[in-house]
């Protein structure tokens, strides 16, 4: 009887997890369908999801209210959805610069609305009450910048409670006593999964709620969803998924809503390979959290072992854009090989609205243990320093109409062109070559921690690669991604 008994859990089990995943690769493949696409770039703002959610208000099976406003008196709204007697809370953006899973939350607003997936809808919403409070910190958005306008990180404001958007946050937590609760956020697009070369695309966390890091039911239930949620990711993203630190911080409101009885789950949106403005992150988010939900609803996660957290990958911080292995580079008459580590730094444009990009060397010497989206093996290749091109131009406008190839003075050496007259406006060259005044010296280069990169790679006296402003151009073939030069006055 025990026997027959096991074996009929164990088929449920398998039908469950089947029909899981069943939905999981129809939310994949259908995900087009249901993306928002009035916010389809990273750098999102307040006044732009209003009239979505005023769209929601208006929709009988949506409930949209004002929760909160923060400093600057933008509006926090909380939208809730489903019938169910288990709460799910998840909120979005408490630091303003890490906006996919905003995104992700408002395609999840167009499925629920659509007509489609009717059966497993029913399911989620009879079962659940799901509460979603987006972009918790708007005027951080508005700037693009982690901290809140008092300059306080809010996800270390969980037991001052200075700032009002924090006291939103733990004002709804304790008004729903939400079962489970998701924090969404971004991570650094250079952590990597431990020991391998690969982004750690999505990274998740079940918050510890004290400095043994025990684990109760409640704890247990997060780890087990993030099992499951895992599970979804390495199908789409096979490799990319990471494991946060779970060193308890008593000022987290992570930790602290652990610690007050809501089984909550971390979603950290890290990096993915030419995707640029996290859209394909976007997607995974949709699709993770959906099944994620889902299996909430049919109590699937009950039996996932515990043992099965541990065994996802750590994060790790070991990723650069772009890597250049065994290079060789000459100083004081001797010869020596350097590995470079290089970023390329966001700079923020007017409103925040876009960036360009001034990239850094992070790291030289001896990199084996680190890893790039993009990585050159530059054995045989000698770093020489760039020339300024002799001839000035009357102004940036000049340079890119007229018919000057920049791959073919790149070739000849030349990494900078002087302009006589450079506007308050141009912020970059766009274009893969310096632009300077006609007074700027370059200085001699010297490579070294914190510098831009720039500079050519030689093999038998050719040049066939440069670098500049932290982009690897092919010189023979005319291509690599390339975003912008620098300006130098």
């Amino acid at each position: 009887m025990k026997l027959k008994l096991a074996l009929y859990c164990f088929l449920i089990t398998c039908m469950c997890s089947g029909q899981n995943q069943d939905i999981t690769a129809s939310l994949y493949d259908s995900y087009a369908t249901y993306k928002e696409k009035s916010i389809d770039k990273r750098r999102i703002k307040h006044h732009q999801l209003q009239p979505l959610l005023a769209k929601y208000n208006a929709n009988s099976m949506f409930t949209v209210k004002v929760v909160g406003k923060s400093i600057e008196g933008r509006n926090l709204s909380l939208v809730s959805i489903g019938s169910g007697e288990i709460d799910v809370f998840l909120w979005s953006q408490m630091h303003g610069d890490e906006p996919t899973a905003t995104q992700a939350i408002f395609d999840i607003f167009k499925f629920f609305e659509s007509d489609d997936f009717s059966e497993e809808k029913a399911e989620i919403l009879s079962k659940l009450k799901l509460h979603f409070l987006p972009m918790l910190n708007p005027d951080g958005a508005e700037r693009y910048q982690r901290r809140n306008v008092l300059g306080i990180d809010i996800n270390r404001d969980a037991l001052r409670l200075q700032s009002p958007e924090g006291q939103t946050l733990k004002r709804v937590r304790d008004s729903l006593d939400a079962d489970f609760g998701f924090n969404l956020h971004d991570q650094s697009t250079y952590y990597n999964a431990e020991r391998t070369e690969k982004p750690a695309t999505i990274s998740y966390l079940a918050p510890a709620y004290n400095y043994e890091k025990e684990i109760d039911e409640k704890r247990g239930n997060a780890m087990k969803v993030i099992v499951y949620m895992n599970s979804i990711i390495q199908k789409y993203a096979p490799g990319q998924v990471g494991r946060y630190n779970d060193d308890f911080e008593p000022r987290a409101f992570g930790d602290n809503i652990q610690k007050w009885g809501t089984s909550t789950i971390l979603i950290e949106s890290g990096g993915f390979k030419n995707d640029l403005e996290k859209q394909e992150i976007r997607k995974l988010n949709y699709v993770s959290i959906l099944s994620a939900v889902y299996t909430i609803a049919m109590n699937n996660y009950a039996d996932i072992p515990l043992a099965d957290y541990e065994k996802i990958p750590k994060n790790d911080r070991k990723l650069f854009d772009l890597k250049i292995e065994n290079a060789m580079y000459e100083l004081l008459g001797k010869k020596y090989i350097l590995d470079l580590g290089i970023n390329r730094l966001e700079v923020p444009m007017a409103n925040s609205t876009d960036f360009w990009y001034s990239s850094r060397i992070l790291d030289q010497g001896d990199l084996s243990t680190y890893y790039g989206y993009e990585t050159f093996d530059a054995s045989g290749y000698t770093i020489r320093p760039g020339k300024t091109y002799p001839k000035l131009f009357r102004s940036l406008g000049q340079l890119a109409n007229s018919s000057t190839d920049v791959i073919s003075l790149l070739k000849q050496g030349f990494t900078y062109i002087r302009s006589e007259n450079i506007l308050p406006n141009d912020l970059y060259s766009p274009i893969p070559i310096h632009v300077i005044g006609k007074r700027y010296e370059v200085p001699e280069l010297q490579l070294e921690v914190g510098i831009n990169p720039t500079f050519l790679l030689e093999k038998n006296g050719v040049v066939t690669y440069a670098v500049i402003n932290g982009f690897l151009l092919n010189l023979e073939e005319d291509n690599g991604h390339f975003k912008n030069a620098m300006i130098y006055r």
